[in-house]
């Protein structure tokens, strides 16, 4: 990776004081990992920094070291840093966790802060973070911890990145990165395996000897978390698309934030929409044709959130090379002839893109007029998902490199997911 910078160039970090103010707001956890903990001693050590000082002291006096306000940050800071690393065994894997570290790491920077010297001394109980005697009803009221979006734009400043990966048709699939395959992925295949989400496709061939195959079966897991939601699992398969999880429930669960996870059905039988707003992320599954198509729309700390173990995901680094259908093997005679795919596909999408010629792939291979639907609807979704409609149109080529986990933007965002840190 590469080395922080003391300035971030996806925006300013925030200030010292919005970020001490939102750790005190913070008030969820996990019953083991003791980040919480570490979060409240810091707060608590700074708060004579902060009833006291100046404001150019909170800020670290523009980041210069050596003044007092400086000097006091830097001591909590490492104070902070230390804490982290005497929990971290309890928290390994948690995202919080590890956002807290970066955190830590980057304020720092910020404020010129060595990594060696003093730290500050225990602090004593206060009772706003203890939790006994009056809360202090100052500041603005905490946000929504089951509201990514909302979450990340009032500690950012802007509204968060997001990432578009479909896959349709026999299947194709379009990745996180742009990449568009065509592919021969027999059996079950991972779309995405991270720390929030599971999703998996189920393939058999179109026909008996084909390569081309279609996806008959989807199974989505929301990983609990937290709050917000307990663990769900929505299944689909083809003439069987559900309007609930395997449980029955429409939602995600008893905890507080449940309803930051809902299905809702726009079109039943054919179309089911799944919004997961404490991940920031909006699923939408059709059927049409006899196959299953899958979009997602996705925060991009949420796709990141992977270990080296986690590396096969067709949304990451698309198919496999030894799982690509080559160009030849898409051009070979189908059902009807290729002028008749050509002219159905055209009606629907008059550019001749890698939707394009996968509609006429479809079509070809299958004789069936309806998979023009699968590779329309695909478009559209993506028109709907993609943060930049210059990259809608993608051209077909056999080329692509694969998306390890480290290839992802890595914007160091100052503070990420503060929120999340108890």
């Amino acid at each position: 990776g590469q080395p922080p910078s003391p300035r971030s160039p996806y925006g300013s970090p925030p200030t010292l004081s919005t970020l001490t103010l939102l750790l005190l707001l913070c008030g969820h956890a996990h019953s083991q990992c003791k980040i919480l903990r570490c979060n409240a001693e810091y707060v608590s050590s700074t708060l004579s920094l902060r009833r006291g000082g100046s404001p150019g002291a909170l800020r670290g006096g523009g980041g210069r070291a050596g003044g007092v306000g400086s000097s006091g940050l830097c001591r909590a800071l490492r104070s902070y840093a230390l804490c982290t690393r005497r929990t971290a065994r309890t928290c390994r894997g948690d995202l919080a966790f590890h956002s807290a570290v970066h955190g830590i790491e980057d304020l720092m920077i910020q404020h010129n802060c060595s990594r060696q010297g003093p730290t500050a001394p225990p602090p004593p109980r206060d009772p706003a973070l203890s939790g006994s005697g009056p809360a202090r009803s100052s500041g603005p009221p905490a946000p929504d911890p089951c509201d990514y979006e909302g979450r990340f734009s009032r500690l950012h400043g802007r509204p968060p990145g997001f990432l578009h990966c479909a896959s349709f048709g026999d299947p194709h699939v379009r990745s996180f990165h742009h990449h568009f395959h065509t592919c021969r992925v027999q059996g079950a295949w991972p779309l995405l395996d991270n720390d929030f989400l599971f999703v998996q496709a189920t393939s058999s061939p179109v026909a008996w000897g084909a390569n081309a195959t279609t996806t008959r079966k989807l199974t989505i897991i929301f990983k609990n978390m937290q709050e917000c939601i307990d663990q769900k699992v929505y299944q689909a398969e083809v003439d069987n698309l559900p309007a609930a999880f395997e449980d029955g429930s429409i939602n995600g669960g008893d905890r507080p934030g449940g309803s930051s996870l809902s299905i809702q059905t726009a079109d039943p039988g054919s179309h089911v929409q799944i919004q997961a707003a404490y991940i920031g992320t909006t699923i939408i599954i059709r059927q049409t044709a006899g196959q299953l198509s899958f979009s997602i729309k996705v925060a991009e700390e949420v796709a990141r959130a992977f270990s080296a173990e986690q590396d096969l995901q067709l949304c990451v680094g698309g198919c496999p090379p030894s799982q690509r259908l080559s160009r030849s093997e898409r051009n070979r005679r189908g059902a009807i002839t290729i002028d008749t795919a050509r002219q159905l596909c055209k009606e629907g999408l008059p550019v001749e893109d890698a939707y394009f010629h996968s509609c006429v792939f479809d079509v070809l291979i299958s004789g069936d007029p309806n998979f023009t639907v699968a590779a329309q609807t695909a478009l559209e979704d993506a028109r709907a998902f993609l943060p930049d409609l210059e990259k809608l149109h993608l051209f077909p080529s056999d080329a692509g490199v694969p998306l390890a986990s480290a290839a992802f933007p890595a914007p160091f965002l100052s503070g990420l997911f503060v929120l999340w840190l108890c």
